[in-house]
């Protein structure tokens, strides 16, 4: 039986100290298809991850219930010079893709263990993760369905809607971008 889940978040740095706390459970999620992460993948999570404490605006959420690590997801704001608009399969504004250090939150780890999954801690994580922002939108990339028909579903419940393929590396997995608009302040259940 669950007990009651609790949401700690860590900030900038103090979010460096916690990857011993989360990482378990990043590598039990992503050891499952169609990630099948392996010990070199985790290993270049934790290298990222090591550099995106140093972003501004650097947020972690872990959900727990008792002493297990739950779920958690992270993000920070995308700085002006980003390069995150620039591997879409489409060409879109320069309004739409000009970043200025506040306006766009990105999302880069949502994730919910299984056996905790469907009981709404994901959309708790997420409004955990945005509360208090003040940002004209996020964004975040999820794989193509069916891969992860289940997280496209929920991010469109949550009012996201896609903005082209990413594809942001050689050899990586394409992603659907999509992106919250949030000019008028974040819904009040995200």
């Amino acid at each position: 039986m669950m007990s009651e889940v609790r949401y700690e978040r860590f900030d900038g740095q103090e979010a460096a100290g916690a990857l011993d706390l989360f990482l378990p459970a990043y590598e039990e999620v992503y050891a499952e298809p169609p990630y099948s992460e392996g010990p070199s993948d985790v290993a270049q999570f934790i290298e990222h991850y090591l550099l995106h404490v140093h972003r501004t605006g650097m947020r972690l959420i872990v959900a727990r219930d008792g002493e297990d690590v739950i779920g958690f997801t992270y993000g920070y704001l995308l700085p002006a010079d980003t390069g995150w608009w620039s591997n879409l399969d489409r060409e879109l504004p320069v309004d739409f893709t000009r970043e200025d250090g506040a306006r766009t939150w990105v999302i880069l780890e949502l994730a919910v263990r299984k056996p905790w999954r469907r009981r709404g801690i994901a959309s708790a994580l997420h409004a955990a993760l945005l509360d208090g922002l003040d940002v004209e939108r996020v964004t975040l990339t999820v794989r193509p369905e069916p891969e992860a028909a289940a997280a496209q579903a929920a991010y469109a419940a949550w009012g996201y809607r896609a903005v082209g393929t990413s594809h942001p590396w050689e050899g990586a997995p394409f992603y659907k971008a999509m992106i919250l608009e949030v000019a008028g302040g974040l819904p009040d259940r995200c």
